[in-house]
């Protein structure tokens, strides 16, 4: 092989050497077998390629490697170009701490590769921790930034929707308390009338084992023993009243109630007077019952009626005796007025008329807004069942007594029924 000293800075040559030229002074590397590993050079023209093209994206960071890498690349490809046939060359570099020309090359060419491998060891491991380095850029910098700005695109979109629904819920909301204000009303009115109620029947102060088992004695026919009923009736449109009474006076029993409201002292009254038979008026307008109750005995009367058609009846002791219509139809009973047991009003609340009270005694007088069905007024009287008013129940505290009228406790209802 021949060999021409070059000024520094002048460019390398590369010559092909026959087999037969291996000891004159350029050794040759061995020549792999068939079948083998890659030769060095083989190896080493991949490795550089594949350096560069990733130096090449990663131009940014490893720009200091790239002359570097260039200059090796193209050693390599000028003597790439000689004889095919020998793999072998003649580097003119720099390696290690000295320059190496055609006539410098070690020895040996063992020493050679391995230098050559560990640079490109140490240009792989470099490349690796860059690659390492944009990984850990890519997974905990970019896609973190990527996921903040979906989870706020979705956040936003939940907000919105969260909000449509709040407003959604508040129409909602409204509308119900709109459509049920009536409703609640009506509610709030039916358990204030319960608590009522329940709180009559709670109280101590009745001097009777139960509130409603007394009775009220009214001994003498005269203007000033009578009795009152504290509570007053609404407006009705029909009405039930019940009520046990024994009684032996004569000509009459009197009146055992009376209702009179302003303008009207007979809007509802029920009395027996003189030689009359017993008598019901409804707006000043009468009926007549078929009721006989002045025997001295216990009977247990209800009335019935209904402003439409003004259709009335007559039960005794269970029984209905009698039925009628036309009595005030159509005529609303009015309320605010003043409830009297055993006097005849003639203005609201007073000018009683000694011949018309009511003489002998009353008990579980109640009245109900409504008609009650035959089967409920028979079980009420013989005692299968104890159905106070809605309206105007039986108890202690509800009725007082005037003039000398007293209340007693009662006898059982089935002492009654006995005495029938």
């Amino acid at each position: 092989a021949g060999e021409q000293e070059s000024p520094p800075g002048s460019r390398f040559v590369c010559t092909s050497l026959p087999l037969d030229a291996a000891g004159a002074g350029c050794p040759l590397p061995p020549v792999p077998m068939q079948g083998g590993a890659l030769p060095p050079e083989e190896e080493l023209k991949a490795t550089v390629l594949q350096l560069r093209e990733t130096v090449l994206q990663q131009k940014e960071t490893i720009g200091n490697q790239r002359e570097a890498i260039r200059e090796l690349t193209g050693k390599l490809s000028r003597c790439e170009g000689a004889d095919g046939k020998s793999a072998a060359g003649a580097w003119k570099n720099e390696v290690g701490k000295g320059k190496d020309t055609m006539g410098d090359l070690p020895r040996d060419p063992a020493q050679v590769i391995d230098q050559l491998s560990r640079t490109m060891q140490t240009l792989k491991d470099r490349l690796e921790s860059l690659e390492h380095q944009l990984r850990a850029n890519v997974s905990y910098a970019a896609l973190p930034s990527d996921l903040r700005e979906m989870l706020q695109r979705r956040l936003g979109d939940l907000e919105r929707q969260l909000l449509s629904k709040v407003a959604e819920l508040e129409d909602e909301k409204s509308l119900l308390h709109n459509e049920t204000s009536a409703h609640r009303q009506k509610t709030e009115s039916a358990l204030n009338a319960l608590l009522e109620r329940v709180s009559e029947l709670e109280k101590g102060n009745s001097a009777f084992k139960s509130p409603d088992e007394f009775k009220v004695s009214l001994p003498l026919r005269t203007n000033y023993l009578y009795g009152k009923i504290k509570k007053t009736l609404p407006e009705l449109y029909a009405f039930t009243v019940c009520l046990w009474l024994r009684s032996s006076a004569s000509p009459g029993i009197g009146t055992p109630f009376s209702y009179a409201v302003p303008g009207q002292a007979n809007e509802i009254v029920l009395i027996e007077w003189g030689n009359n038979p017993i008598e019901l008026l409804i707006n000043d307008k009468v009926a007549q019952l078929p009721l006989f109750i002045s025997d001295g005995k216990w009977h247990h009367i209800c009335i019935t009626w209904t402003t439409r058609d003004g259709m009335w009846e007559a039960f005794q002791d269970g029984e209905k005796l009698g039925t009628g219509e036309n009595l005030a139809p159509w005529h609303p009973i009015k309320p605010g007025g003043v409830l009297i047991l055993g006097q005849e009003q003639d203005t609201v609340g007073g000018r009683f008329d000694a011949t018309q009270a009511f003489v002998g005694e009353m008990s579980q007088f109640n009245i109900w807004d409504r008609v009650l069905k035959a089967e409920d007024i028979m079980n009420i009287a013989n005692c299968s069942i104890n159905m106070p008013g809605n309206i105007i129940p039986w108890v202690d505290n509800n009725v007082d007594v005037f003039g000398g009228a007293t209340k007693w406790p009662v006898e059982t209802c089935e002492e009654r029924l006995l005495d029938l």
